[in-house]
């Protein structure tokens, strides 16, 4: 683990090399996905994904939004938990998102991630 401990929101901001690698373009499933697929022409390789990537967990009672780290040696970790947010937010993200679920994980939307940039200070 590059960190010691599970990063809060605060500790996020002052990490200028994460916020700059964060993929808004990746949901949970596409991390978990198999990385090579049969296809007629035989195996093929997906391109690697690497990156930051925000989920939300739903294995506790409340939903919780954590920020993972994954490597395009597909070794991921979560790497912060962000407390800080609107429950409601995380809510409706679930809702609009129900079918994307995976394994308790699911995507955020777009209210959530205009709130991480606002707070993050990406433009």
């Amino acid at each position: 683990m590059i960190f010691s401990k599970v990063l809060s929101l605060n500790d996020i901001k002052k990490e200028s090399f994460v916020i700059e690698n964060i993929r808004w373009d990746i949901d949970p499933k596409d991390l978990m996905e198999p990385r090579r697929i049969i296809t007629e022409e035989g195996i093929k390789a997906k391109e690697p994904i690497k990156g930051y990537v925000f989920y939300i967990d739903t294995m506790d009672k409340k939903p919780i939004l954590f920020l993972m780290r994954h490597t395009a040696a597909d070794y991921a970790e979560t790497l912060a938990q962000i407390d800080e947010i609107p429950q409601d937010l995380l809510l409706e993200a679930i809702e609009e998102n129900k079918s994307k679920a995976y394994f308790s994980m699911y995507p955020i939307n777009k209210r959530v991630e205009e709130w991480l940039k606002k707070e993050l200070g990406v433009l």
